[in-house]
């Protein structure tokens, strides 16, 4: 076998040797295997990477951000309902009245309120993760074998292309041959022809796969930024909030609001307040990143089907 008949060889994937062989008996013309073989190159590699395409369609729809923000914006409209001015001296007759117990009272109730949804946030974040974390595990385990697959893709197309180039080289010794059979020369270049437009379409494969697995990883990895940090959040803000906040409360109900000091209240206060801020812009940073996502999926998409 020469060099040309070894790279033709080197294009075929396993399903198709077996194809082969199994038609081994049959009588097959060498013409119409080389034309199938330059129409049909890499076809097995793209009818998985199309599968592994609508994998991760699944997997990325599953582990949205859409799913924290929710979250985080119920307890964003909550913070601001506190008002530290409930607590600021009112003097003697405010005391005397009973107006700064009311007031305080008030505060406390407020703080209540919003406590509330503090303390059921680390169970509702826990219960989103955990309904992500299967898709995260599935999600990467694809973006493996989608990276395998077009790489793979990607060195049967530089097999290709030095066929290709063999085969011209061949075209114009034969040309400038005496006595060369021009119709044979017509069907050789028409071959030719026909594997430019089958690596054309592969290579636009390629190219929109590199692109998913880069947005896909650079998805994950900031989804995976944004529950790290929440994670910090709900065991960090959150809790010097209730602390802080906590013993402000107790005081003001019982109207020892005199003499408090609430430069530390207000800090956690507009500590975690900033820090909700943060999350829900980088929600909508992992939103955009998934949007882009998205429309990577659906080129790829395309693309494969072009070169089905």
């Amino acid at each position: 076998m020469d060099s040309s008949e070894d790279r033709t060889a080197s294009l075929m994937t396993p399903a198709k040797l077996a194809q082969v062989a199994a038609k081994a008996r049959a009588p097959v013309s060498p013409a119409a295997f080389l034309d199938q073989m330059a129409a049909d190159a890499g076809h097995q590699h793209v009818r998985r990477l199309s599968e592994l395409r609508v994998d991760l369609q699944r997997q990325a729809v599953a582990s949205r951000a859409a799913a924290f923000q929710p979250l985080l914006e119920g307890l964003a409209q909550v913070l601001p309902t506190l008002d530290f001015s409930l607590l600021q001296p009112k003097g003697l007759w405010a005391a005397v009245t009973g107006k700064s117990r009311n007031a305080g009272a008030g505060f406390a109730a407020q703080v209540e309120d919003i406590e509330a949804v503090i303390k059921a946030l680390p169970a509702a974040v826990a219960a989103v993760q955990q309904a992500q974390q299967p898709h995260a595990s599935a999600c990467d385990r694809t973006m493996v074998e989608l990276e395998v697959e077009y790489r793979a893709l990607d060195k049967m197309i530089d097999q290709g292309a030095r066929w290709l180039q063999d085969m011209r080289n061949q075209l114009k010794t034969r040309e400038a041959q005496a006595g060369a059979d021009p119709q044979a020369i017509r069907a050789d270049a028409a071959r030719c022809e026909t594997l430019v437009t089958r690596l054309k379409l592969l290579r636009a494969a390629v190219a929109a796969s590199q692109q998913v697995h880069q947005q896909a990883r650079a998805a994950a990895d900031r989804r995976q930024a944004l529950r790290a940090a929440l994670h910090k959040t709900v065991g960090g803000e959150a809790r010097e909030w209730r602390s802080r906040l906590g013993t402000l409360a107790g005081a003001a109900a019982e109207g020892k609001t005199s003499g408090l000091n609430l430069d530390d209240a207000r800090d956690a206060h507009g500590h975690l307040r900033k820090r909700l801020d943060q999350l829900l812009a980088e929600c909508e940073q992992l939103r955009t990143q998934e949007d882009s996502l998205a429309h990577c999926l659906e080129t790829l998409g395309e693309q494969l089907s072009a070169a089905a």
